[in-house]
């Protein structure tokens, strides 16, 4: 059985908090590098009128880092949780912030909840689904000013083929989420 002896914080960023964790496990002491950091909502979207998933595009520094060409990833329209609100009331004003769209709370259907990043983090993610149409939108979306996101349309017909074509960089959220949506949503 493992038990957490203690956790030691190495440096004070503004995001996340850079640990070291101290347990024992099977009599043995061992440690842990980790990352402490706010757990987040993301978002499916499905515009019915023009059949298609809506995706952001966005630079990831650390994606930058590892493939040094490309660093621009396809996600789920997310956001950190760092309010006190409901988890779907982020999910709404993320999914405005992003993409532009105004999605009733009511609207939103949660998938699942999981863990993400468990090798450093151990962040808990909720999932949403949400469907949208013309008449949501409010503006072109893009995220903050800080932001550079990009608002991708990504048809419906293609999505199988976009889940395994390794030259769009993706999360898997997008592919479990496609995945969820063709067994839960729409018949091919």
């Amino acid at each position: 059985m493992a038990k957490i002896d203690s956790i030691q914080e190495l440096s004070d960023p503004h995001f996340i908090k850079p640990i070291q964790i101290n347990y024992t496990l099977k009599g043995i002491k061992r440690k842990w590098e980790a990352v402490i950091s706010h757990d987040s909502v993301a978002i499916l979207l499905w515009h019915r009128e023009k059949d298609c998933f809506v995706f952001v595009k966005q630079l990831r520094a650390t994606v930058l880092n590892k493939n040094k060409k490309n660093g621009y990833m396809y996600e789920l329209c997310a956001g950190i949780i760092d309010k006190n609100t409901t988890n779907a009331q982020i999910a709404k004003e993320e999914v405005l912030e992003e993409c532009g769209y105004d999605v009733p709370v009511q609207n939103l259907e949660k998938i699942s909840t999981f863990y993400t990043s468990v090798g450093i983090s151990g962040t808990h993610q909720t999932l949403y689904y949400a469907e949208i149409d013309e008449s949501m939108q409010r503006d072109e979306g893009g995220g903050l000013q800080e932001e550079d996101i990009e608002v991708i349309y990504i048809p419906t017909s293609q999505a199988k083929k976009f889940m395994f074509d390794e030259s769009y960089q993706k999360t898997t959220g997008v592919m479990l989420s496609i995945y969820w949506f063709f067994e839960n949503k729409k018949l091919t």
